[in-house]
């Protein structure tokens, strides 16, 4: 594994830390202010990051004909209609167990690369796949009941449709990727979702006042995760297979948990450790041992 590739997977492993912890962000964010508001000023304190840094950005922006009906599908799908599903997702169930829900994504992107991208997936990493799902089923079958999950069926769905939306961004963005730059086309997400969100965050019931943990909170969604997540993925994205990237999402449900446990006081069974260990040998055995460098592969993110 050359120095390029191994960058990769560290920046591909850090990714997934910050956005297992944004669950964690997100489940406190919604806690405090409605879903609307959270998701809006998230996108507003991003936007307002990458209008600072448009100076430098938007050499990566030159404009084709045609790319108006990709880049509008783009950001509809996210951060529009994702964070919709997945801010009130968090209103219904537990932090981990939404983080446990994206474990479906690397399959669902092995699928569209298949037909879309036209990438190979081995025997070896669809059994990988299969593995590591089977970990987040073991890991939510045998979950306790918590008062942070009032109707975990409903919030799990809803995280579920989260994840279509980021197949659909998955299959729009692999015609812009190669033409764009990913930061810049990350700009144009926060734009777009400052202003798709702002109608229904003035619909909502605004508080008198927001704490400043709540607003650090905030600021860690909108910078941290925002840029830092997004960008280490999208910079592993010139190195490695989508799928072989996706296959690291397996991993959010882990460090989801993992961070439930340490900041929001829920608790893992023995039974959850062992489905742990069993994610992490699904997403061993999902990564291929040599690696290609694909021109149009695109970013399948969340969080």
């Amino acid at each position: 594994m050359d120095k390029l590739v191994l960058r990769s997977h560290i920046a591909l492993l850090i990714a997934m830390l910050l956005w297992g912890s944004s669950f964690i962000a997100l489940k406190v964010a919604v806690t405090a202010v409605s879903p609307m508001i959270v998701v809006f000023v998230r996108m507003a304190i991003g936007a307002t990051a990458f209008l600072v840094m448009w100076p430098w950005l938007r050499h990566g922006f030159n404009y084709q004909a045609g790319d108006w009906k990709f880049l509008l599908g783009m950001t509809l799908f996210e951060p529009c209609l994702y964070f919709m599903f997945e801010a009130q997702a968090m209103q219904y169930t537990s932090a981990g167990q939404a983080g446990m829900v994206t474990a479906m994504l690397p399959l669902m992107v092995a699928v569209a690369a298949f037909f879309f991208l036209k990438e190979r997936t081995s025997i070896r990493q669809w059994i990988g796949f299969g593995i590591a799902v089977s970990g987040v089923v073991w890991m939510t079958v045998t979950g306790d009941d918590s008062e942070q999950a009032p109707n975990a069926a409903l919030g799990n769905f809803l995280e579920f449709l989260a994840m279509c939306m980021a197949v659909g961004y998955t299959l729009l963005i692999k015609h812009l990727i190669s033409r764009y730059s990913a930061f810049v086309l990350t700009a144009l997400q926060s734009f777009a979702g400052t202003i798709f969100f702002f109608p229904l965050a003035m619909a909502s019931t605004w508080p008198e006042t927001i704490s400043f943990s709540t607003l650090g909170v905030l600021l860690y969604l909108g910078l941290v995760v925002t840029i830092g997540a997004y960008g280490l993925y999208n910079y592993s994205m010139t190195h490695v297979k989508a799928t072989t990237a996706a296959g690291y999402a397996n991993l959010l449900p882990v460090f989801s948990l993992l961070f439930s446990m340490l900041l929001l006081s829920e608790r893992l069974t023995t039974s959850q450790w062992i489905a742990i260990a069993i994610i992490f040998v699904g997403v061993a055995l999902s990564q291929e041992r040599k690696q290609r460098i694909p021109k149009k592969a695109p970013p399948a993110v969340t969080g």
